[in-house]
């Protein structure tokens, strides 16, 4: 590709990308801090991912995320996930009707553009799967007959990393499908003063005015596709990938042992996909390697497997990526 065509795509993404800021003004009527949280809803939202979200109750998780489809005009469900929740409660049933005889269909709330799973951990296995194969195949069969789901689409699953009592965790082939996993804590101390002023009314009610509509978002991710990212960045990604399956051919000799399964082909692809949607968020037309580094963490902290040598050293996925983006080179 030949610079000006780069120039050409850099200006066509100053150009598309011109509501974003205007999208997180509209949200920051509301959300106060969490930018992290939100630029990563964009980013899966961009990128057409999904999310996982780890962190404790009042984070205003479930607030951002209803904050955020209010934003772009788009249906929201929310669905909170229990021990006795049933598949056909997620997507739906077939519904006798005893007057003529026939079955008609009701759907579930997963018919809907965004998606609250909350607390995705309290419900079995067979809801968890239902709803993943809903997020994978973006489509949902009842009875005989099979639904395009709405595009867009995103789910963002919660979970509460605080009680793990009567919880049924998601098994790591199940996490793997979400494109990102994010973990939120509490604000700082400037934020949550703002927060106690702006939220601490009994009876406040902040209108979000839409700033876009789907159509624009699928336009949008268009553009995110055309984005420019140089062959040193690609082996870049390559590299942080591989150095998850064989650190020792990295000079990281000291990760042997602590992964049991490193980082599947799934990861290079959302690491790209994502870097792009995330240089779209600044505005620019191609990836650098910093776009990289900001989003591989919440790419690939799901998706590397510690051993139990690892867990006896107290080491996590995370303090594996850090040293991983220390040691390999940037281009």
């Amino acid at each position: 590709m030949n610079y000006p065509s780069i120039t050409a795509i850099n200006e066509k993404v100053k150009q598309e990308s011109g509501f974003i800021s205007t999208l997180k003004q509209e949200i920051g009527k509301v959300i106060i801090g969490q930018n992290y949280l939100i630029d990563r809803l964009l980013v899966s939202l961009l990128s057409n991912g999904h999310i996982l979200v780890e962190g404790v109750p009042g984070l205003a998780k479930t607030l951002s995320i209803k904050t955020l489809a209010q934003a772009i005009n788009t249906k929201f469900q929310r669905i909170q996930f229990t021990p006795d929740l049933l598949p056909a409660d997620l997507i739906g049933t077939l519904v006798y009707n005893p007057k003529d005889g026939n079955f008609t269909i009701k759907k579930g709330p997963i018919f809907a553009n965004i998606i609250l799973a909350d607390e995705i951990n309290r419900a079995p296995a067979k809801v968890q799967s239902a709803l993943l194969e809903a997020m994978q195949e973006r489509q949902v069969t009842i009875g005989e007959t099979t639904f395009k789901l709405d595009d867009p689409f995103l789910v963002m699953a919660t979970q509460n990393p605080i009680e793990q009592e009567g919880t049924y965790p998601l098994p790591e082939a199940q996490i793997d499908r979400f494109m990102l996993k994010i973990n939120i804590t509490y604000p700082n101390r400037e934020e949550e003063a703002k927060i106690i002023k702006e939220m601490s009314f009994t009876d406040k009610q902040i209108v979000v005015s839409p700033v876009i509509n789907p159509q624009e978002i699928r336009r949008a991710r268009k553009v995110v596709d055309e984005i420019y990212m140089d062959e040193k960045i690609e082996r870049y990604i390559l590299d942080i990938v591989f150095a998850t399956r064989e650190p020792e051919n990295y000079g990281l000799k000291d990760l042997v042992g602590l992964i049991q399964y490193g980082a599947s082909p799934r990861a290079s692809i959302y690491l790209t996909l994502t870097s792009k949607a995330y240089a779209f968020i600044q505005g620019r037309g191609y990836v650098i390697p910093q776009d990289i580094k900001s989003v591989c963490p919440d790419v690939l902290r799901h998706r590397i497997i510690v051993s139990y040598e690892a867990e006896a050293e107290e080491k996590t996925s995370e303090d594996i990526i850090k040293r991983i983006l220390e040691e390999i080179e940037v281009p």
